[in-house]
C-alpha cells in the first residue's frame, strides 16, 4: 500500500494525500485547487508558484496579452505561447476531474460502484486510463469475463488467492450455480485476478517504465482492403494509395517519430490504406511475468503449486488481453497528442510570421489579382486605404494591338493616382503578370513614376471576397474586384487585413485537418489577439472586425463601441470607453492599454464634423446621469498624451511620478530630449532602485520608460519584422 501512495502523491491529478478510513467507510478526496498546481506544474515544467498565479489570474477573466505585458513580474516573464501551454493544460486537468465526477456519479447511480472502483477511478491520471477502467461499466457494453465470474461469487476466491491462499478450496465454489467444474472456477479466478492487474495503478506505473527502457516501435503496412481495392482498379482510390506509398512498410522507433509521420500514418489508417501497430517487446512481457509473481502479485502465504500456475495464467493473459492494447492506446493517444500540439503551434509560428510583417504606409498602392480569361482585377487603394479605382485589364490576350492598349490604359492610372506600388497576388498567371509588369518598368514605360511591385500571398483572398464582411464593407463591387482590394490592403497593413479572414484559409501548415478542430482554432485565435492587442489598434480609425481581436472585447463590445463613435464622435481619451454599453471594469482594464488615440486622427476627425453641413451641437457639462445608464461624472473631457502610449491607465500615476522625476511633460513624450533625460537618469540609478523610489515594479516601470519613449507612432511590427529577418 505504501508504493500505491507515493504513486498518487507523485502521478494522480486527483489524489495528494491518502485519506484515512472511517469504520468501513473510506472517505474520497475531491480535486481540490490545491491538489491541481503541483500537478500542472509537474506536466509543464513550470514552477508551482508560476502556475498559482497564472491560475488565478485566468480564473479572474485575465487575457493572454494583458498577463504576459502588463503582469510579468506575476507570470516569471513567460511569453504568450508559455502561458498558452500552462492554461491548455489546467482546462485539460479540470476536463478530466469533471470528467472523472461525472463517471462515479453514473456508475454510482447505476449500483455498480464499489470503494476499490472509485479508487481505480480517481487514481487515473489521463483521460485513457480513465477510458480503461470504466469502458466495462459502459451502458451497452457486454459483460466483461471478470464481471460475469464476480457475478458467480468468485470475487472472495479471488481475494482469499492473494490473501491466504492456504484456505483457498476450488472445488468447494464448484458446487454454485453457474459452475460445474474445478477448471470453470479456476477459469473464473483467474479473469478476476486479471482485472486487477490490468487496473493496478502501481502494476501500470511498473509495466510503463519497463517500456521507456525498451524500444518501442510503430509500424505501418499497407492493408489488405487497401491492396484488394487496388486489384481491382478502383479509380476513386488510387491516388490516395499512392500517397502513402512511404509507409507501406515503414518502421519507426516511437521516440523518434517525426510529428508529419505520425499524422500522415494517423490518415492512412482513416482513409483504411495503412495498417498500424505497435511493436512492444518480448522482453517487456518476460520482466513484466517475473516481477509480478515474486513482487506485486505473491501470495502472502505458502501457496500450492497448482494456485502458482493459476496466477501466471492470470498475469499473461491479463498483460496480453488487457495490459497490451492499453499500452498500444497509450502510444498511440500520446504520439497524437504530440504530433497535434506540434502541428499547431507550426500554424501558430507561421500565422505570428505574417500577421507581424511590417506595414507599407505612405503610399499609393495598386492592388492585381492576376487572371488569363477573366483579366487582372486592379484596385487603386489611397495611401489609407480607401478604394480610388477598380477595373478589369486583359494583359495576357494573343494580339498585340490588345495589350498595348491595356498598357497605355495602366499608365494613365498609375499617373493618374500617383501610384508606385504594384502588388501582385501570387495565384494563376502571376509569372506572366509579374513578366508584363517588368518588361514595361525596364522600358520606362511609366517615367516619370518610378514603379516597383512586388509578390504577397493571395491565400484567402478569394474566400473572404464572397464572406458577409466583405459584401457589408464593399456591397457596389464584383468579387473578384474584392480579391484585388485585399491583396492590396494586405501590404498596406497586413494585420488590419488578413484578420477578416479565418487562420485556417491562409495556407500557414499542414495536416489542419487532422489535428483537433478545437484546439486549432483555440490556438490561432488567441495568436490573432496576441498579435493585434501587441501592436495596438488607433480606436478612432480601427475596423470593427480589428477591435473584435484585441484583448477584453468580442464582437458586441466591438460593435458597440463602433456605433458609440458613429454617433458621437471620436474617443477623446481612453476613460471614454467606459461609457460604451458593454464594457464594464473587466473588459476596460483588459482592453485598455492595448487601445491608442492617435492625436493627428483625433484631430482629423474632429475637422472632419466640423466641416458636415450640420452644425455641430453644443458642447454640454458632463452629469451624472441616474438610473440604469452610465454616469459620466467620472470621464475627464479632455485627451491625455498617455493615452497614445503603451502605458496602462493603473499605471499614469507611475508614469507621471516619473516625469517628475526626470524634469519632463506628457508632451514630451516620444521627443529626442525627453529621452536623453530619461536615459540620463536610468544610468544615474539603475531601474531596480528607481522603482523602489516611485513605488512600482521593476517590469511596470519598465514599461513606462518605454511608452514615454518611444516616438510618435511607433509600431512593433518594424522590430518584428527586423527580427524575423535575422532569424532566418
Amino acid at each position: 500500500m505504501c508504493t500505491f501512495v507515493r504513486y498518487c502523491i507523485t502521478h494522480s491529478p486527483h489524489f495528494f494525500f491518502f485519506p484515512p478510513a472511517t469504520g468501513n467507510k473510506i472517505r474520497f478526496p475531491k480535486f481540490t485547487r490545491q491538489i491541481l498546481k503541483p500537478v500542472l506544474s509537474m506536466q509543464t515544467c513550470v514552477e508551482r508558484w508560476v502556475c498559482e498565479n497564472i491560475i488565478k489570474l485566468l480564473r479572474e477573466e485575465n487575457t493572454v496579452p494583458f498577463m504576459v505585458r502588463y503582469r510579468k513580474e506575476l507570470i516569471n516573464h513567460m511569453d504568450a505561447d508559455a502561458v498558452r501551454d500552462v492554461q491548455m493544460n489546467y482546462e485539460s486537468l479540470c476536463s478530466l476531474s469533471k470528467k472523472t465526477q461525472s463517471i462515479i456519479q453514473t456508475l454510482n447511480k447505476d449500483g455498480v460502484l464499489s470503494n476499490e472502483l472509485e479508487w481505480d477511478l480517481r487514481s487515473c491520471r489521463s483521460a485513457d486510463e480513465l477510458d480503461h477502467v470504466y469502458s466495462p461499466y459502459k451502458k451497452g457494453s457486454k459483460l466483461t469475463k471478470a464481471r460475469r465470474a464476480k457475478a458467480l461469487g468468485l470475487e472472495e476466491a479471488a481475494s482469499a488467492l492473494m490473501d491466504s491462499p492456504h484456505t483457498l478450496d476450488l472445488s468447494v465454489c464448484s458446487c454454485v450455480k453457474g459452475l460445474s467444474t474445478v477448471e470453470e472456477v479456476a477459469t473464473g479466478v483467474e479473469n478476476i485476478l486479471a482485472d486487477m492487474i490490468a487496473k493496478d495503478p502501481e502494476t501500470l506505473t511498473y509495466v510503463k517504465t519497463l517500456c521507456e527502457r525498451s524500444s518501442i516501435t510503430i509500424q505501418s503496412s499497407v492493408s489488405k482492403t487497401a491492396l484488394k481495392e487496388k486489384e481491382q482498379e478502383k479509380q476513386n482510390k488510387s491516388k490516395d494509395f499512392d500517397k502513402f506509398h512511404l509507409y507501406f512498410d515503414f518502421t519507426c522507433n516511437v521516440q523518434r517519430i517525426q510529428p508529419h509521420q505520425t499524422l500522415a500514418i494517423n490518415r492512412g489508417e482513416s482513409l483504411k490504406i495503412l495498417s498500424v501497430k505497435v511493436n512492444v517487446p518480448d522482453r517487456v512481457k518476460t520482466d513484466f511475468t517475473t516481477w509480478c509473481i515474486n513482487n506485486r502479485w505473491r501470495p502472502k502465504t505458502f501457496a500450492r503449486g497448482e494456485l502458482i500456475a493459476l496466477i501466471r495464467n492470470a498475469v499473461e493473459d491479463s498483460f496480453k488481453r488487457l495490459i497490451l492494447p492499453f499500452l498500444t492506446r497509450s502510444y498511440r493517444t500520446k504520439l497524437t497528442c504530440a504530433a497535434e500540439k506540434e502541428s499547431i503551434a507550426m500554424f501558430a509560428r507561421n500565422l505570428r510570421t505574417i500577421l507581424l510583417v511590417g506595414p507599407v504606409r505612405g503610399c499609393v498602392i495598386m492592388g492585381v489579382d492576376p487572371g488569363f480569361r477573366h483579366g487582372c482585377k486592379i484596385a487603386i487603394l489611397s495611401q489609407t486605404s480607401q478604394i480610388q479605382h477598380t477595373d478589369v485589364l486583359y494583359l495576357h490576350n494573343s494580339g498585340f494591338a490588345t495589350r498595348q492598349k491595356e498598357a497605355e490604359k495602366l499608365r494613365y492610372l498609375l499617373l493618374k493616382h500617383s501610384c508606385t506600388k504594384v502588388v501582385i497576388g501570387n495565384g494563376t498567371a502571376c509569372r506572366e503578370t509579374e513578366s508584363f509588369f517588368s518588361d514595361l518598368i525596364a522600358r520606362r514605360f511609366f517615367h516619370p513614376l518610378d514603379v516597383s511591385y512586388c509578390i504577397t500571398n493571395e491565400a484567402g483572398a478569394s474566400i473572404y471576397s464572397v464572406s458577409p464582411e466583405a459584401v457589408k464593407e464593399m456591397p457596389e463591387l464584383d468579387p473578384n474586384l474584392r480579391s484585388a482590394v485585399s491583396i492590396g490592403r494586405r501590404v498596406q497593413d497586413p494585420l488590419a487585413e488578413l484578420v477578416k479572414i479565418d487562420p485556417k484559409h491562409l495556407g500557414i501548415g499542414t495536416y489542419q485537418h487532422d489535428v483537433s478542430s478545437g484546439a486549432l482554432k483555440a490556438s490561432l485565435d488567441g495568436v490573432v489577439q496576441e498579435c493585434v492587442s501587441f501592436v495596438g489598434v488607433d480606436i478612432n480609425i480601427c475596423s470593427e472586425m480589428l477591435m473584435r481581436h484585441v484583448a477584453g472585447l468580442s464582437a458586441g463590445r466591438a460593435r458597440s463601441i463602433a456605433e458609440w463613435r458613429e454617433q458621437k464622435g471620436p474617443f477623446i481619451n481612453r476613460e471614454q470607453l467606459k461609457l460604451v454599453k458593454g464594457v464594464g471594469p473587466k473588459s476596460y482594464q483588459q482592453c485598455a492599454g492595448f487601445i491608442r488615440l492617435n492625436p493627428q486622427t483625433l484631430h482629423s476627425s474632429r475637422t472632419k464634423e466640423a466641416s458636415c453641413d450640420q452644425p455641430a451641437a453644443p458642447e454640454e457639462k458632463p452629469v451624472a446621469k441616474k438610473g440604469k445608464g452610465k454616469s459620466t461624472a467620472n470621464v475627464p473631457p479632455s485627451f491625455n498624451p498617455l493615452d497614445q502610449t503603451c502605458i496602462h491607465p493603473e499605471s499614469y500615476h507611475v508614469a507621471q511620478k516619473f516625469l517628475a522625476l526626470v524634469g519632463g511633460s506628457v508632451d514630451q513624450i516620444g521627443s529626442a530630449g525627453l529621452r536623453g533625460c530619461v536615459e540620463s537618469k536610468v544610468r544615474a540609478s539603475s531601474v531596480e532602485d528607481l522603482a523602489s523610489t516611485l513605488q512600482t515594479t521593476p517590469e511596470t516601470l519598465k514599461l513606462v520608460i518605454d511608452g514615454l519613449t518611444q516616438p510618435p507612432g511607433f509600431d512593433i511590427r518594424q522590430i518584428c519584422s527586423t527580427s524575423l529577418q535575422h532569424n532566418n
